[in-house]
């Protein structure tokens, strides 16, 4: 009965799923927990860059612990710096804050970034994925496990949508402070302006969050977050081939959640898991990442321009996004759980720090999956959003 979305509306809309079947979605009531809509919420998901949504939730417990504040320091390593993209490419050495490095991770989707925040909160990278996990197990997500904090594919990174709705809600409810953070629509360091990729910023009535997430195998994934008369509704969408359609099948969601009366929801927590569920991770690359997919598909972020929806819901935006200013510098010190390694703090003291020509990272640190795993370096033809 709860594993059952209103077809008729997606139908309407024109929109696509990444398989013959729906791909996961669910779209749940933040302040309730009642669960409005779900498909194949319990479906083994590679979450790609909805990674660091827990990579920021750890962030933002550490900050509630007294552990560290949004003003404290994170130090780019030599071992994040050597993250492939997205990335933000600042030189090994450079500091930046906490608060920062997060807008970096939202909006940027900066995988180098994602990891230096891990070291300087918990001393190394393996450590901070042991606080991600713990931190699952806490909220109740039962199907997923953490490899990495930045979410480039890896066999056994894995969650739900179910599971992703559990903390994207635990997110909203638990830490209102931060919306500002998800909701923005861009950043701005210096001159540039790099424009989230949650193609309902600024374009869907009461958008307000929250990430995106892309790997081949993942296809397109969103969490997103919409605010009406004081009700809050998080959807999320897992599976889609193309950034047009997850922005589409998200919609629709945001729009039931609203429509809804609740009268016979469940909360999120006791939505009964299938007996049927298979635990294979599903794999979308022959779908997605073919050159007939990617020839079909825009893939870029639209700072200004039109981008045309199936849908008179999502909007046209033909202005520059309100931005963020992010940048480097200004931190306030050694964070209380930084670990010493070799004589030294790996979350370092602040040093003002500029980020180099974007043009000088063409064809550096470009490390597939696989190299990147077997520690072998292999070059890539062109950069690509790896996980937006």
């Amino acid at each position: 009965m709860l594993r059952t979305i209103a077809l008729s509306l997606l139908v309407l809309l024109g929109l696509a799923t990444a398989r013959s079947g729906a791909a996961p979605g669910i779209v749940v009531d933040v302040q309730s927990g009642r669960v409005i809509a779900a498909e194949q919420a319990f479906d083994r998901w590679s979450p790609a860059s909805l990674t660091k949504l827990m990579t920021a939730y750890v962030i933002f417990r550490e900050i509630e612990a007294g552990n560290l504040t949004l003003r404290s320091p994170v130090r780019m390593s030599n071992h994040a710096a050597n993250h492939p993209p997205s990335k933000m490419g600042y030189k090994v050495g450079a500091v930046m804050t906490v608060e920062n490095a997060l807008e970096m991770i939202i909006v940027k989707s900066a995988n180098d970034v994602a990891v230096a925040l891990g070291e300087a909160v918990s001393g190394s990278e393996p450590s901070f994925i042991a606080a991600m996990n713990r931190e699952a197990t806490l909220l109740g997500m039962t199907d997923t496990n953490f490899v990495n904090p930045h979410g480039l594919h890896h066999p056994d990174q894995y969650t739900t949508a179910r599971d992703l709705a559990l903390l994207a809600t635990a997110i909203r409810k638990n830490f209102p402070q931060y919306d500002p953070i998800f909701a923005a629509e861009a950043i701005r360091i210096g001159d540039e302006v790099t424009a989230s990729y949650n193609l309902l910023l600024g374009r869907y009535a009461g958008a307000d969050g929250m990430k995106t997430g892309f790997v081949c195998a993942s296809g397109f994934n969103l969490a997103a977050s919409a605010t009406r008369q004081g009700q809050t509704m998080v959807a999320i969408v897992l599976g889609a081939t193309s950034q047009k359609t997850r922005a589409e099948r998200s919609v629709a969601l945001l729009e039931q959640g609203f429509a809804s009366t609740q009268s016979q929801a469940t909360s999120l927590l006791a939505l009964p898991r299938p007996a049927d569920v298979s635990n294979t991770i599903a794999d979308l690359r022959l779908e997605v990442c073919t050159e007939e997919a990617r020839a079909q598909r825009w893939d870029g972020r639209q700072i200004e321009g039109y981008i045309e929806f199936d849908t008179p819901l999502i909007s046209a935006m033909q202005r520059t996004p309100n931005a963020l200013d992010s940048g480097l510098g200004g931190a306030d010190g050694v964070s209380k759980s930084a670990v010493v390694l070799n004589g030294r703090y790996l979350a370092a003291y602040p040093v003002p720090a500029d980020r180099p020509d974007q043009s000088d990272l063409v064809g550096q640190n470009q490390i597939d999956d696989l190299g990147l795993r077997q520690g072998i370096e292999l070059p890539v033809p062109a950069p690509r959003p790896e996980n937006g």
